[in-house]
């Protein structure tokens, strides 16, 4: 092992499996432009018609996160932090359930296209505009991103052009996204899937093998202190704790799932509410399975180099490039499986980047476009869906040069979402859980929300947190017989955190920023919710908010949790209402059949007109 190891290269197989999974993924996206006559309307195009069943749906819900942001960020950051990462898969369950049980049966019941029609139906016209602005402007952010990830590793493995792999990305999305609208979106996310879990895998055998089994990997694991699971250290300026994982992340992942766009439009897109719930709760098993392989590769990349760390020692410049740096190293003799890896990295980006467009085609046309301008017939809106999807292709592509300044990736992604996020799950959760929030209340409450996130947010981009609060594990580089002088390898080792080229230097510390900045990035989410909650119903009270009628169909009700028991009385019915008429559903229980006949009219009424 101490020998001075040459790490492989990409050869032809490699380039043949890489190119053959860009060809798959815009193949699908041709013959969803043609099949089934096309996309004739925007619906068709942005919604998938409404006719998914819940397994595609659950695939391409799980692929959309599972960017190359989880494929090089998760495995780097278990190596330098130990496992206490793999927590989130408490998280994961608490999100899929609020998603599921509090989100879902609203917007899924209103029949909506665009989140944030919702806002305007249950507020006014202006709160929908500023929830439109503030989530255009956080994916195109993170879109930069999930493009820049795999661009870095790329260029890193094969010394393939760092600018060329990122406009190349773009286009390939755009490409697809304005052909096959959604349906094209989630069936290549279902192949993607495929392709990340065989990446995965491959790198999990093969360092099994070479390690000695799973057992070495975990004895080598135990020994370097990366077995850290139980930190419950209840101070809310510690980067990865039990309760900042639990708390913060399930309030950063709920602003996902619940809320956001790409997400939403996925699962209303189902056949039936019970077949959207199912995507969810399948979905919520695929990112189980993603995060024990990410977590599992994590602990093989400390395993191979737990005496000769290759970022300390220069070989990498980043700690995002260690996974594809490793796949080189132990996967050179088999040619096409480091390409595998590589399609991996980079079918999460695909599928994030396509979902992100599509989404903001939605939200686009929806809102700021429809309501402008009545007179559109169905064929310009089409265009301009399409000319959409091509700006913004642009726009991620000009965001990912910003992007090669922020830093460290899995966390610059997660504070994004978190600083803007937060105050938009705030607002939706004013809108659907405080029967008395109005839209007075509401904007303010945003507007607090987004400048205490931002302020935190941007403050700790400029003065990052110190060594004591990210905990970061001891790396070892004994091991290397290295060429060079030892004085050099010694400050080598006090890597900076956070990388960000924002950063200022050598400036006093003030308490503000020991302690305000210093917030762990999983509680900007946390914050920025609170904030607008809280605001916005103390503002709604103050303002006469206990006054104003509401139809109950814009809230959470008691119907909707109960209506989950539904499906075991009236199996049949529930799931082919359109082919019974009405009348049909029996009366065997009056008070039982009344609610469901309204619901049934309601979701008739509402497919009746949109289809």
């Amino acid at each position: 092992m101490g020998a001075q190891r040459d790490i492989g290269t990409f050869v032809v197989w490699d380039y043949v499996v890489f190119a053959g999974m860009l060809l798959i993924s815009a193949a699908i996206g041709i013959y969803y432009a043609f099949a089934g006559g096309g996309q004739q309307t925007s619906k068709d195009f942005l919604m998938g018609g409404r006719r998914m069943s819940a397994v595609p749906v659950a695939l391409s819900l799980s692929a959309s996160f599972m960017s190359a942001v989880t494929v090089l960020g998760t495995p780097a950051e278990i190596y330098r932090f130990g496992i206490m990462y793999s927590i989130f898969a408490i998280t994961y369950f608490f999100v899929v359930v609020i998603s599921a049980e509090v989100f879902l049966p609203v917007f899924y019941k209103l029949g909506i296209t665009s989140t944030y029609e919702y806002l305007e139906l249950r507020f006014n016209r202006c709160v929908r505009l500023c929830g439109t602005v503030l989530f255009i402007v956080q994916t195109i952010l993170y879109t930069g991103i999930v493009i820049y990830a795999p661009a870095l590793a790329l260029n890193q493995v094969t010394g393939f052009d760092l600018w060329g792999a990122v406009v190349a990305t773009g286009v390939v999305c755009t490409f697809y996204c304005t052909l096959g609208g959604l349906k094209a979106v989630i069936w290549t996310d279902v192949f993607q899937v495929g392709i990340m879990i065989a990446g995965f895998a491959s790198v999990i055998i093969q360092s099994a093998v070479i390690q000695g089994g799973i057992n070495g990997i975990l004895n080598d694991a135990h020994n370097g202190g990366r077995l850290n699971f139980w930190n419950f250290n209840p101070n809310p300026l510690q980067r990865h704790t039990f309760w900042t994982i639990i708390i913060g992340g399930t309030f950063t992942w709920t602003s996902i799932y619940g809320t956001n766009q790409s997400q939403v439009q996925r699962y209303i897109s189902c056949k039936s509410r019970f077949q959207a719930k199912l995507s969810l709760y399948i979905n919520l098993v695929g990112l189980w399975i993603i995060l024990v392989c990410s977590v599992f590769c994590g602990l093989a990349l400390y395993s191979r180099y737990h005496d000769c760390d290759p970022w300390t020692a220069k070989k990498v410049s980043a700690a995002d490039q260690l996974m594809p740096y490793l796949v080189l190293d132990i996967l050179r003799d088999y040619p096409g499986v480091p390409g595998l890896f590589v399609a991996c990295a980079y079918s999460g980006t695909l599928s994030t980047v396509s979902s992100s467009i599509n989404a903001l085609a939605a939200v686009t046309v929806e809102d700021l476009i429809k309501p402008r301008f009545q007179s559109l017939s169905e064929r310009s809106l089409s265009w301009i869906s399409q000319g959409m999807s091509v700006l913004y292709g642009a726009l991620c592509i000009g965001m990912a040069a910003l992007a090669s300044l922020m830093g460290t990736l899995l966390q610059a992604a997660l504070s994004i979402f978190g600083m803007v996020g937060g105050p938009l799950l705030g607002l939706f959760s004013l809108g659907i859980l405080v029967p008395f929030a109005n839209s007075i209340g509401a904007l303010l409450g945003l507007l607090a929300g987004f400048a205490i996130s931002l302020w935190v947010g941007i403050g700790a981009q400029l003065y990052p947190p110190l060594p004591e609060r990210t905990l970061p594990l001891p790396l070892e580089i004994y091991g290397c017989n290295s060429t060079y002088n030892r004085t050099d390898l010694m400050t080598a080792t006090a890597m900076p955190f956070s990388t960000s080229a924002f950063q200022v230097h050598n400036i006093e510390r003030t308490p503000l920023m020991d302690n305000w900045y210093s917030l762990s990035y999983l509680y900007f989410s946390t914050l920025g919710t609170l904030t607008t909650i809280i605001v916005g119903m103390l503002i709604s009270l103050s303002t006469g908010g206990r006054k104003q009628n509401l139809d109950p169909r814009f809230l959470l009700t008691k119907q909707d949790f109960l209506s989950n028991f539904d499906i075991f009385k009236k199996k049949q019915h529930d799931i082919s209402y359109k082919s019974h008429p009405v009348e049909d559903l029996g009366t065997d229980n009056p008070a039982f059949n009344h609610i469901e006949l309204n619901f049934t009219d309601q979701r008739g009424k509402v497919n009746g007109t949109r289809l």
